[in-house]
């Protein structure tokens, strides 16, 4: 395993991708280490023959359950077995991830933006060795996807590399995760965090309901186990398989709470309106799963979990990107409530799967119903919580406890802390929290140099006096001259007028007032603002 400060650290940097292959294949022949190792442990505890008859099957079996632990199914002469343990996956991922912090350290990645460069040179080879493995695997009774492998490895080692090596720069370079946040526009940061605030509240329920049902049943799981009578090491694997299986239970109970529900095998059903299952394995996992019959009322109460989830994300969704239309955050509030019933349409698609024989090639639940229940609730819930939320974040300013008139906004007079002043604003100019900063801009002739300076002479009043005539002289003349614009520009409109037969292209408004000018500043991200035209 790689280690911070060693000598290669401070060593000339190594190529990329060269540097990612030796990444990938150091991830991938330690996670099938640990694999064997474990696999020798059921060994010794199992029956079996010699070592040296054996050893073949028992290679092939720690490469097929590396396999599994990427999510990769196989098929078998009853079906396909692709109800896989979404908590392997965990193993991989923490090799990547070390692996892409240790690829950081040894090779020059200038900015943040070509961590995928790196990503890439993880990910690429790691999916090679993985369908390489796949290949190596096969026998007459068991064959592994090679397809699934491929892509499998490349997405878990895409993620999980690009992770540590994203988390290392940020460290080198001394990055919070709020500032690389901050690099993303107002609207898709909101989104966001909307999105993945509804999915985590939505995965927080799901762990209350397994884990509420199966202390509810912990009596039955505990009779399971002891007709099992695994003995201690295979007690220890029997609790490493029901710990890599603990993800799958936590989304299905979470498609529990959206209402479609499970399936425990073919026409079988677990969900808020009946419990119909038949026969399920020995298992003491499944003891969680309700009796046949009306579902529980108190799992009932988890019918609210998606309406709270869209509701906390909605306002989450306008906190940071309020809009000016308040037509348009219902949208928005929508918008996150369809990426999270995505996400969670994937999950759903990943924790199900089959177990190959004929009454369990359909387990877990239906991908698109879950999705599509999930948008709907978890957006509608988002959608009003959005508009209200949106409502609040840009209503007008309060003083004293009172709300201010419409066309009044507490501005300091300059950056530094002083008491606010009334500023009037045209009527259709929008304002509030996150909108727009107005600031009072000062006339040109205020801008006398040494005017702001303390005298310290005498005759203190007579300069004064003398710089309010200079003022007054050119405040003047400013007025004669704007006078002979306006009416220079009065006799070219009605030039054009005349030329163009009464249809004249409507310009600009007559010259606004220069009682009071403002400057109304709009945050933007830096790709937002158009660059200046070059002469």
């Amino acid at each position: 395993m790689p280690k911070t400060g060693t000598a290669a650290d401070t060593a000339e940097p190594r190529p990329i991708y060269s540097t990612g292959g030796i990444a990938a294949a150091s991830a991938a022949g330690i996670g099938v280490a640990v694999i064997v190792t474990f696999t020798m442990v059921g060994w010794v505890a199992a029956p079996h023959d010699t070592f040296g008859e054996d050893i073949a099957d028992l290679l092939r079996g720690a490469v097929l359950a590396w396999l599994v632990g990427h999510h990769v199914s196989f098929a078998i002469p009853e079906g396909q077995i692709s109800l896989l343990p979404m908590g392997l996956v965990l193993l991989p991922g923490l090799l990547l991830y070390r692996f892409g912090r240790w690829l950081a350290r040894n090779c020059e990645i200038g900015r943040l933006r070509h961590v995928y460069r790196a990503a890439l040179a993880i990910a690429g080879p790691y999916a090679a060795i993985a369908g390489t493995l796949a290949l190596l695997a096969r026998t007459d009774v068991v064959e592994p996807s090679m397809p699934r492998a491929l892509l499998m490895g490349f997405v878990i080692a895409f993620i999980s590399g690009g992770a540590g090596v994203l988390r290392q720069l940020m460290r080198d370079k001394g990055v919070a995760a709020g500032d690389l946040l901050a690099l993303m526009p107002d609207r898709t940061r909101s989104l966001m965090v909307g999105m993945l605030v509804s999915a985590g509240t939505l995965l927080a329920g799901g762990v209350v309901l397994f884990l509420a049902a199966l202390a509810f049943s912990l009596p039955d799981a505990i009779a399971i186990t002891r007709s099992l009578a695994p003995g201690v090491v295979g007690g220890a694997l029997l609790l490493i398989v029901q710990l890599a299986y603990l993800p799958n239970a936590v989304i299905f109970a979470v498609c529990y709470s959206l209402g479609p529900g499970f399936a425990l095998g073919a026409e079988t059903v677990v969900a808020p309106t009946g419990v119909s299952v038949g026969a399920l394995p020995a298992l003491p996992l499944l003891a969680a799963v309700p009796a046949n019959g009306a579902a529980p009322m108190l799992s009932l109460a988890a019918l609210a979990v998606p309406f709270l989830a869209g509701t906390i994300g909605g306002v989450l969704t306008q906190r940071s990107a309020p809009d000016v239309v308040s037509e348009a955050a219902p949208l928005w509030g929508f918008v996150c409530g369809v990426t999270t019933g995505i996400l969670y349409a994937a999950l759903a698609g990943v924790a199900g799967g089959s177990l190959g024989a004929q009454r369990m090639t359909e387990v877990g639940p239906s991908a698109w119903q879950v999705g599509l229940v999930a948008a709907l609730e978890v957006g509608v819930a988002a959608a009003v919580a959005a508009w209200i939320a949106n409502w609040w974040y840009t209503r007008e300013p309060r003083r004293g406890g009172e709300a201010a008139p419409r066309d009044e906004v507490y501005v300091p007079e300059k950056a530094s802390d002083r008491a606010p002043v009334a500023v009037e604003l045209p009527p259709d100019v929008p304002v509030g929290k996150g909108l727009a900063t107005v600031t009072p801009l000062r006339a040109r002739e205020d801008d006398e140099p040494g005017e702001g300076a303390e005298p310290e002479e005498a005759g203190i009043a007579e300069r004064r006096a003398e710089l309010r005539r200079r003022r007054k002289a050119r405040r003047h003349d400013r007025s004669l001259e704007r006078r002979a614009r306006k009416e220079a520009r009065r006799e070219l409109r009605s030039r054009r007028r005349e030329d163009k037969g009464g249809r004249w292209r409507r310009g600009a408004s007559d010259e606004p007032s220069e009682e009071e000018m403002y400057g109304i500043t709009y945050e933007a991200a830096p790709e937002d603002v158009d660059p200046a035209p070059r002469s």
